[in-house]
């Protein structure tokens, strides 16, 4: 089992900045980390992920904006985001499963092995 808590969201304006945090624990071998978001009505769509050999991949929508690290345990997963627009504006959730070490993470159907309970980020004009 791996759970997965995040934390780092909240209320920015346009072009502001923000950094979410996801806490693994339990059993980590064996999986990667990832950051997916979902806003209402839309199915959760992957942002980015970084596979086994450490290697970071992202959605187009946010290349060059987002950046997506961890700790050298990865056990703690970070996405800074920055130049934030409107279309940003949604559920965050950090996932765990053995797909993401292998596969990009917009290839990644978002049933994941395991989820955390998400943080909202909201940017505003």
């Amino acid at each position: 089992q791996v759970q997965l808590v995040e934390s780092g969201g909240g209320s920015v304006q346009v072009g502001g900045s923000l950094r979410l945090s996801c806490e693994a624990s339990g059993y980590t071998n064996g999986v990667c980390l990832g950051w997916f978001r979902q806003t209402p009505g839309k199915e959760r769509e992957g942002v980015a992920a970084i596979d086994d050999d450490d290697i970071p991949n992202y959605s187009d929508s946010v290349k060059g904006r987002f950046t997506i690290s961890q700790d050298t345990n990865r056990k703690t997963l970070y996405l800074q985001m920055n130049n934030l627009k409107p279309e940003d504006t949604g559920m965050y959730y950090c996932g765990a499963d053995g797909e993401l070490c292998f596969r990009q993470v917009v290839r990644v159907a978002a049933d994941l092995a395991y989820w955390g309970q998400g943080t909202q980020v909201t940017v505003s004009s």
